[in-house]
């Protein structure tokens, strides 16, 4: 094969490109924690964030093998405090009752559950928590994040400034 001046002139660019996109694919991979493997958290180790309408704990936030991320924490709310106002995101969450008697937002309505209970909220549809009793509430939120999920979060927000 004859090696031309026109392959050339096409070659080095090409490699130059592909060599800029594997440092940056690089530097993304530095970038991402680490996916996260089987694991036991004590609830005795947890960091608790104490605040004026109770207390949290983060749990975990990080890939998996099979999401960009799952999330947990564990919240108290005290009597009649309200966690956030209604909202929603693209996410979805279980949200599970360890002790005490929530009202929940769920597809337009509020609901009270205890102890046990299991609260689904989907996607994109507004959602609230509340603390209906007299007692404080705790509850353990899971949330996870689909592949290409975080992605999509990000480019959103994006738009939106």
């Amino acid at each position: 094969m004859k090696f031309n001046r026109s392959f050339a002139v096409l070659l080095v660019p090409l490699c130059l490109a592909f060599g800029l996109f594997a440092l940056a694919q690089d530097s993304d991979d530095r970038a991402r924690p680490a996916i996260m493997g089987s694991t036991i958290f004590d609830w005795t180790l947890l960091p608790v964030k104490v605040s004026e309408k109770g207390e949290s704990r983060r749990v975990l936030r990080a890939p998996t093998a099979t999401l960009d991320e799952l999330e947990c924490h564990v919240t108290t709310l005290n009597p009649g405090q309200e966690a956030h106002p209604p909202h929603q995101h693209p996410d979805e969450e279980l949200i599970i009752v360890k002790e005490g008697t929530v009202e929940s937002l769920v597809n337009g309505e509020l609901k009270i559950v205890g102890p046990g209970s299991v609260i689904f909220q989907a996607a994109n549809q507004m959602h609230s928590i509340r603390n209906a009793g007299d007692t404080p509430a705790t509850y353990h939120v899971i949330k996870w994040n689909s592949p290409g999920m975080l992605s999509l979060k990000k480019a959103a927000k994006k738009m939106q400034k």
